[in-house]
């Protein structure tokens, strides 16, 4: 497996070099950063890599269990100090107002190209003629219904933290389905799974960079385009979980932080702030945690000890 997550040094060092870096002062290097570990793996990955690299330069780091939704009144008072993977599709209000009142702070792209949509496995268009696009699903809708939908196909939503993006389209979309949440990450992919091998009808709310959208060649439903003046529907307000009659907008994954960061921590801020991970870097390393079983702390050692050209000038330059 160490040669999945060998990565082209060349790619890296062409982009820390069109980054500003410079050596800063550690600051409370005795007192721990509390970094958010969400739900989902690829974020609890991204965190678990960045928290090394706070580490080889120097500082302690607690890893602090946090619900995605309501963690953002801990950020902006210090209970936490980073999160590691936010993405812009389905932060809350909290996030919003607190951030435009300079109370969290965005601290730039992290690097992923991010998609999300209404997904399904190949043999669901053998069950449902007309797909990929969107307006088939108003025709077979029946196809997809269960006990608890009937009359109505069934659609699997996120998470209830997450967000109900699904029921959302739905309902703008007239579409005949009723969304109903999944448990968690894992119970999304043990529904592909099952769809998979059992040939069973399933449309869900998913999202890539995900090693599942490989495993199980998923498709997208071709929704209508998403536009931003469909994502600032009136009847929702601008920037809302929501984008009305329209496809999920390409959402944009970014780092934030509690603003004191800065000046408590100026080393480890600028590491965070310069700290990139790509769809390609992470991808593989989810389905060594989530296929082949492995702690996500021994991935991301074995990541990080082949990889050492990749992250550790960014380390250095924030502290020599």
């Amino acid at each position: 497996m160490r040669n999945i997550y060998k990565l082209g040094i060349s790619t890296c060092l062409a982009a820390l070099s069109a980054t500003v870096l410079h050596a800063a002062e550690l600051g409370a290097k005795d007192e721990p950063i509390k970094l958010a570990i969400n739900e989902w793996t690829g974020q609890q990955i991204t965190t678990r890599i960045a928290g090394h690299m706070l580490e080889t330069a120097g500082y302690k780091v607690e890893y602090v269990t946090a619900g995605y939704q309501n963690m953002w009144q801990a950020v902006s008072e210090g209970q936490l100090d980073a999160a590691m993977e936010v993405w812009g599709s389905n932060v809350t209000d909290q996030y919003r107002q607190l951030n435009k009142a300079g109370k969290v702070e965005d601290l730039g792209e992290l690097g992923l190209v991010a998609r999300e949509g209404f997904v399904y496995p190949p043999h669901v268009a053998e069950l449902c003629p007309g797909l990929p696009a969107w307006e088939a699903l108003k025709d077979c809708a029946a196809a997809f219904a269960t006990a608890e939908t009937l009359p109505n196909g069934r659609l699997v939503d996120y998470p209830g933290e997450w967000g109900t993006p699904g029921a959302d389209r739905i309902k703008t979309l007239g579409l005949p389905f009723k969304a109903l949440p999944a448990g968690s990450e894992g119970a999304l992919v043990a529904e592909f799974r099952a769809s998979v091998e059992r040939k069973t009808p399933l449309i869900a709310v998913f999202w890539q960079p995900h090693w599942a959208i490989a495993a199980f060649d998923l498709k997208f439903v071709e929704l209508p385009k998403g536009t931003q003046e469909c994502y600032d529907d009136p009847a929702y307000g601008p920037n809302k979980d929501v984008t009305g009659d329209c496809d999920f907008i390409p959402t944009r994954v970014f780092k934030a932080a509690w603003p004191g960061l800065k000046d408590k921590w100026p080393a480890a801020y600028e590491i965070i702030k310069n700290f990139t991970l790509t769809t390609e870097q992470q991808q593989p390393l989810m389905g060594a945690v989530d296929v082949d079983g492995k702690p996500t702390e021994a991935v991301t050692a074995e990541w990080l000890s082949a990889n050492t050209d990749t992250w550790k000038p960014i380390v250095d330059a924030a502290t020599k």
